[in-house]
């Protein structure tokens, strides 16, 4: 299903997923209902056109060099652009949410239609596509990483997609999720997950998570858009 902006997005179905922390040795299962996941990374041309930042130098690579914070916003733009209801309600608006370190809070309104970052359950289960394995193919074929990506984030789409035509959900560009890392320890680190195009084989794989601080802009982390299914 392609939205009023052009961004082609695929109905994942409901499903569960066992998610795996290899530093706490710790795993856990989630539940999870159906939603709707983009089949792309945001491309830096969708990116500026929504927030009215700059034009892009290659409009059809990831939106890289995005903060957490960044992403959060520009779900929200995209939102009101296609006359949908914010999911995120932001401390200059009228509920005040998790706070971070900066003292700014965020909260996520789960009714609303509009669109999101998807949960680390959301984002692994889509990857996984109903595989077991890793990966869900030949790393070289679906992939840009380290060993083929010329040291450089590529055009979204140059990959072979996984079995639910999702494209790019290993290499090319990290992807934020909406959830905290581990709070204890991290503070309000957000998960990362998928890989990116300087990353050697074994980072690119559906149960590796990365964490950063949720102000951070680094060149190989990006994001796509979910969206939630009406019941």
């Amino acid at each position: 299903m392609e939205t009023k902006t052009g961004i082609e997005t695929v109905a994942v179905p409901a499903g569960r997923v066992t998610l795996s922390d290899r530093r706490t040795e710790r795993s856990w299962a989630v539940e999870l209902a159906p939603y709707r996941l983009g089949a792309f990374q945001v491309t830096a041309g969708l990116y500026a056109r929504v927030t009215g930042a700059g034009a892009a130098a290659e409009e059809q690579s990831p939106a890289v060099g995005v903060s957490w914070w960044d992403a959060v916003r520009f779900c929200n733009a995209l939102s009101r652009s296609e006359g949908l209801a914010p999911a995120y309600q932001l401390a200059d608006g009228d509920e005040l949410g998790e706070e971070d370190e900066e003292g700014r809070a965020i909260a996520w309104d789960r009714s609303a239609d509009g669109y999101r970052l998807p949960t680390e359950a959301e984002w692994e289960h889509a990857c996984r596509a109903g595989t077991t394995g890793p990966r869900y193919g030949s790393l070289d074929e679906i992939a840009w990483f380290r060993d083929n990506s010329a040291e450089r984030v590529h055009r979204v789409g140059g990959r072979q997609p996984n079995p639910w035509g999702l494209y790019d959900t290993l290499g090319n560009a990290w992807e934020w999720c909406w959830d905290v890392y581990d709070a204890e320890v991290y503070g309000s680190y957000r998960v990362l997950r998928g890989g990116g195009w300087f990353d050697e084989h074994w980072s690119c794989r559906a149960s590796v998570r990365r964490r950063s601080h949720p102000t951070f802009r680094v060149d190989d982390v990006g994001f796509r858009i979910a969206r939630s299914v009406a019941d």
